[in-house]
């Protein structure tokens, strides 16, 4: 490891790039120029073809791609089978994966009309596939590791038309907090913490209603006077997944531009 290439050396896995606007995909971008090798998902047929066309031409044509539909045992099993062929360790770990299907209330209108399958389909892919994830790699983090999820301030207060995607959010933080208390007390501990990133321009971003005031809102009343940038995230991850974190776990870090610290 160096300070030029503080990963210099691990193996990360990075679930949930969609396209070159991501999170996810602003973040393996940072851990690859510090150093790490990198394995990736897509998502079931529809995304395959343009993520696996992006992931080749940014980080190679030998990085490592395949299939993970989280919302499936047997598919996580199948992709940590993949992964095994390929590193006999993993270090990091990027849990980028949220879902609200499109009914009434998830992510416009009234909180009150969330259907009762939509509320379970979404805890399940954005917040128990952290559980399931960190479950199916701890086996490979032989040496430790570092788990990364990402989160948004909905969680904590309320943000028109977040709705459902906020009450997600609200399990994954927690399972979080229990996933780095259970993990953390192993004799090669995995250290488990949350990105709460504010509003960024991705093309998932723009499905929640009202989105463009939210921007707006994080320039006017932030301390910065903005949000955050694609590069930034990735700089806190980055952090998160070095040995300069060895000792943060089970923590929320806001990469928000100060938005979460004011009142009014």
């Amino acid at each position: 490891m160096s300070l030029e290439k503080p990963l210099e050396g691990k193996v990360g896995i990075v679930t949930g790039v969609a396209n070159h606007r991501s999170i996810a995909f602003g973040i393996a971008k940072a851990w690859h120029a510090a150093g790490a090798k990198l394995i990736f998902n897509y998502q079931g047929e529809r995304l395959k073809d343009g993520v696996i066309k992006l992931v080749k031409e940014t980080f190679g044509e030998d990085t490592p791609i395949c299939n993970l539909d989280v919302s499936s045992d047997e598919s996580i099993e199948d992709f940590f089978s993949f992964v095994a062929q390929h590193t006999d360790r993993v270090d990091m770990l990027l849990h980028a994966i949220a879902f609200a299907p499109k009914a009434p209330g998830t992510l416009d209108g009234h909180f009150s009309d969330i259907p009762r399958d939509a509320w379970n389909l979404s805890l399940q892919i954005s917040a128990y596939s952290l559980i399931a994830l960190s479950r199916a790699v701890a086996p490979l983090m032989t040496e430790g590791g570092s788990i990364t999820a990402l989160t948004y301030y909905a969680s904590q207060k309320v943000v028109p038309n977040y709705n459902l995607m906020a009450v997600s959010k609200a399990a994954l933080e927690t399972s979080c907090k229990y996933l780095a208390f259970d993990l953390g007390r192993r004799e090669k501990p995995i250290r488990v913490n949350c990105i709460s990133a504010g509003p960024v321009q991705t093309l998932a971003a723009r499905g929640v209603s009202g989105f463009t005031g939210m921007f707006k809102v994080y320039g006017e009343r932030s301390p910065l006077q903005r949000s955050c940038t694609l590069e930034e995230l990735g700089a806190t991850a980055t952090y998160l997944a070095s040995d300069g974190a060895a000792s943060v776990t089970g923590q929320v870090l806001y990469v928000d531009g100060g938005y979460e610290i004011v009142g009014m």
